[in-house]
C-alpha cells in the first residue's frame, strides 16, 4: 500500500551509500524552536561541537557542563521537569558558540510509525475541511521525518526536519492518526503533546528493525552481509545481488544460462515478446486486457547501435521514471536493482559492458501499486558519454509478461520498504535517544502474505525500540481494519492472521495495548478515511496501558472457549455492562473449526451476559473457535461502550 509524498524522489536517493545526511548544529536537529520534551524524566540533549570544547546545556534555570569528545560529539543530561513552558533551551561552548531553541514545551512525546495508514494526512480524511479549520492548538506539535533509507544507521536526518505547531497552515499535512490520537488523549492528560511522525507507505516490518534485531532473529545473515557490503562497495553488492536474482529466475523457470531474457545469446524472436507502445508509460493504459489489472512483473528489451568510440565513451545509463522495482542488464551484464515509486533510474556502466554494433538492453520491472513499468515524464532514457553528449534510447521496445505463478523476485536488502533495516537506519536511528512516552504502531498490510512470522517480528520490534527509548516503553498497536469483499463462507485470510498476530503480540506484552478497528475500515479503500475513531481508540488504550485508568482498553476481549453440553461457551472480559449485537438479537461471524485448514463452519450464537454460547453444527468435533475471520468480515458483537469485540482464534478446552 502506498501514499506518495512530493519528497519521495529525494528520499529514495538517500539509500545510496555516498549520500550525505543533514549536517548537525551545536544541538542535534531534533532540538529546534517549538520542540516538546518528555516530562518527568531526565532530559537528554546532545550534538556536535569542536573537539575538546566544553558545552553548557541549560533549560529552566538548570545547567550541565560537558566536554565534546575527539569526534566533537557531546551529550548532556538535564534534570527532569514537570509539564509546562514555554522555555528556552540553550547550548554554549567555552569559545562562544551559542544555539538557543525557543518556545520549548515539556509534556508527553509519542513516536507514531508504520505504513501508509499512519502516513495518511489530515487533508485526506473525512470532514477534513472542518477538522483543519478547528485545528489550532499551541500545545500540540509534530515533527515529521521525511522518507529516507540508508544501508547503515545515520546519526542525524537525511533531510531537514522541523517542529510545527498545530493550526490550519500545518495540520493538513500531518499524520491524521497521530494527530487525532494526540488531540483526544490531551482531553484527559491536559499536558502538551509532541508527536514524532516517522512512517512510510508500503513498508514491511523488517525495514523498521535494526540490524542487531534481525541478526538476533536469525535467517537474515546473508542479506545483512550484502547490505554491509553495499554500504562500502555498492557496485560489488549489486553484482552479488544480480547473481541471486538470476539464480532465482533459473530456479523458477528451468531456463539455462544463455536462454534467459537478459542474455545476448537468447533467440531474437523468443516466444512471448511483443511490440510495446512507442511512448511506453503505464502498462495498465496500453489497452491490453491482460495488463489492465496486472500486479506483477514485465520484461522490457530494446537495442542500441553504437560506434566503437561511443561504446568506449559511455559512462552512465538513465532509464527515466520506473515504478516500482527494476533489475537492469546490458549485453547480459547486470547494472543494478533500484526501488522507487515513479523515480528516475541511473546506472554507471562497467568498463567493457558495451561494444561496437548492436547492444541489448533488458529491464525487468515489478509493480504492485500505481502505474506500472517504464513511465512517461521522467528523465530521458539515454546513454551519457564522458564528453557530455548523450545518445537517446528511443526504442523500439518489446515486452514480455512474467507469469504471476512465478511470484515476485527477491528483494534487495537495501530496498527501502521491502528490504532489511534500511528505513530504521534513516528514520528511527536519528531519533535515538530522544525522550518519548510511548510508540504508536500502525503497520501490517505489507506482511499479510507472511502472517506466520508477524507475531514474532512485532514482539522483536518492540524489544528493539525499547533498547534506545526505554525498556518499558509502551506500544499502542492499531489492529488492521476490514478491507475487501465480505465473505460468503468461512475462508482463510492473511489479513485475519496478521490481526491475530497483532492481538497476541499485544496480549503477551505487559506494556502494549491494542486498538481494534475491525468495524471502521472501508471494504473499497485500503486507506479508510475515518481516522478520527482510530485516534479515539488509541487514546482509550493509552489511558489504560500508559496512564493506568480503570477502563477497558479496546472493547470486549475473548478470554476462553470451553466445550459444554450445549455447545461451546466463549467467555469475554473487559465487557462494559454486557455484550450486545447490532441489527439482530444474536451476533454473527462465529466459526467452529476442526484442526485441518478449510474445516471451519459458521455457528449460530446466543448472548448470555459476558458469554457467547455457540451451537455445534451437526457431525462436527471442533477444536477451534474463530470470530470475524476474513479480510473484510461483518462484525456485530459489541458492548455498551460501545466498542467492538475484536477478531480472534482460540483453542477449545474440554
Amino acid at each position: 500500500m502506498r501514499c506518495p509524498l512530493p519528497s519521495l524522489i529525494a528520499a529514495m536517493l538517500l539509500c545510496a551509500p555516498g549520500a550525505r545526511a543533514q549536517s548537525p548544529g551545536l544541538m542535534h536537529a531534533l532540538f529546534q524552536d517549538h520542540a516538546v520534551l518528555q516530562r518527568d524524566r531526565p532530559i537528554h540533549v546532545w550534538g556536535q561541537a569542536p573537539a575538546g570544547d566544553f558545552v553548557i546545556a541549560s533549560i529552566a534555570g538548570n545547567s550541565v557542563r560537558v566536554q565534546a569528545d575527539a569526534t566533537g560529539a557531546w551529550s548532556a543530561e538535564l534534570p527532569a521537569l514537570g509539564p509546562g513552558g514555554p522555555y528556552v533551551l540553550t547550548a554554549q561552548t567555552n569559545h562562544g558558540a551559542l544555539q538557543s531553541v525557543r518556545d520549548v514545551l515539556i509534556g508527553d512525546v509519542f513516536l507514531c510509525s508504520g505504513q501508509s495508514n499512519m502516513e495518511l494526512s489530515v487533508l485526506r480524511v473525512g470532514d477534513s475541511r472542518a477538522e483543519i479549520a478547528d485545528s489550532a492548538n499551541d500545545s500540540l506539535r509534530m515533527l515529521t521525518v521525511a522518507e529516507a533509507a540508508a544501508p547503515a544507521p545515520l546519526s542525524t536526518f537525511a533531510t531537514p526536519v522541523e517542529w510545527q505547531v498545530a493550526g490550519p497552515q500545518t495540520v493538513p499535512g500531518w499524520s491524521a492518526t497521530c494527530f487525532f490520537f494526540a488531540r483526544e488523549l490531551q482531553k484527559s492528560t491536559h499536558v502538551p503533546i509532541g508527536m514524532l511522525h516517522s512512517s512510510w507507505g508500503g513498508s514491511n516490518i523488517r525495514a523498521w528493525m535494526s540490524a542487531a534485531a534481525l541478526h538476533a532473529d536469525g535467517g537474515y545473515e546473508p542479506g545483512l552481509r550484502l547490505l554491509a557490503l553495499y554500504a562500502r562497495e555498492p557496485a560489488s553488492a549489486q553484482q552479488q545481488f544480480a547473481a541471486q536474482w538470476e539464480q532465482w529466475w533459473r530456479a523458477k523457470t528451468g531456463e539455462h544460462a544463455g536462454s534467459e531474457p537478459w542474455s545476448e545469446r537468447a533467440a531474437p524472436a523468443s516466444a512471448g515478446w511483443q511490440r510495446a507502445p512507442a511512448a511506453l508509460g503505464n502498462w495498465r493504459y496500453w489497452g491490453m486486457p491482460e495488463l489492465a489489472d496486472l500486479r506483477g512483473a514485465i520484461w522490457y528489451r530494446t537495442r542500441c547501435t553504437l560506434t566503437a568510440a561511443q561504446a568506449a565513451g559511455a559512462r552512465t545509463l538513465t532509464l527515466g521514471a520506473i515504478n516500482q522495482i527494476d533489475q537492469a542488464w546490458v549485453n547480459g551484464h547486470p547494472l543494478g536493482n533500484t526501488f522507487g515509486y515513479g523515480t528516475d533510474r541511473s546506472y554507471p556502466l562497467p568498463a567493457g559492458a558495451l561494444h561496437a554494433g548492436s547492444n541489448l538492453l533488458v529491464v525487468n520491472v515489478v509493480s504492485t501499486w500505481g502505474g506500472g513499468g517504464l513511465l512517461s515524464g521522467g528523465a530521458p532514457r539515454a546513454l551519457h558519454l564522458a564528453d557530455g553528449s548523450s545518445i537517446p534510447i528511443d526504442g523500439p521496445w518489446e515486452y514480455r509478461v512474467v507469469p504471476t505463478a512465478l511470484g515476485y523476485p527477491p528483494h534487495a536488502p537495501w530496498e527501502s520498504v521491502g528490504g532489511l533495516t534500511a528505513i530504521y537506519n534513516a528514520m528511527i536511528a536519528p531519533l535515538e535517544p530522544y525522550g518519548i512516552r510511548a510508540a504508536v504502531w500502525y503497520q501490517g498490510e505489507s506482511n499479510t502474505g507472511e502472517a506466520g512470522s508477524y507475531q514474532r517480528l512485532l514482539a522483536e520490534l518492540m524489544a528493539d525500540w525499547r533498547r534506545p527509548f526505554g525498556r518499558e516503553l509502551p506500544f499502542l498497536i492499531v489492529q488492521l481494519p476490514n478491507f475487501g469483499p465480505p465473505p460468503f463462507t468461512p475462508e482463510e485470510s492473511g489479513w485475519a492472521e496478521v490481526r491475530e498476530a497483532q492481538r497476541l503480540a499485544a496480549a503477551n506484552d505487559a506494556h502494549a495495548g491494542l486498538a481494534v478497528t475491525i468495524d471502521i475500515g472501508d471494504p473499497y479503500n485500503l486507506h479508510p478515511t475515518n481516522k478520527q475513531d482510530v485516534g479515539r481508540r488509541l487514546a482509550r488504550a493509552a489511558r489504560r496501558v500508559i496512564y493506568g485508568e480503570s477502563i477497558s482498553p479496546s472493547g470486549p476481549v475473548a478470554l476462553s472457549a470451553v466445550r459444554a453440553a450445549e455447545g461451546v461457551v466463549v467467555q469475554f472480559t473487559d465487557v462494559d455492562s454486557e455484550l450486545i449485537a447490532y441489527s439482530h438479537e444474536s451476533p454473527i461471524g462465529f466459526e467452529l473449526c476442526e484442526d485441518p485448514r478449510g474445516s471451519c463452519r459458521y455457528a449460530d450464537a446466543r448472548l448470555d451476559g459476558s458469554r457467547v454460547l455457540l451451537q455445534l453444527p451437526g457431525n462436527m468435533s471442533p477444536t477451534r473457535v474463530r470470530y470475524c475471520w476474513a479480510d473484510c468480515p461483518i462484525c456485530t458483537l459489541f458492548d455498551r461502550t460501545p466498542l467492538p469485540a475484536g477478531p480472534f482464534e482460540l483453542r477449545i478446552r474440554p
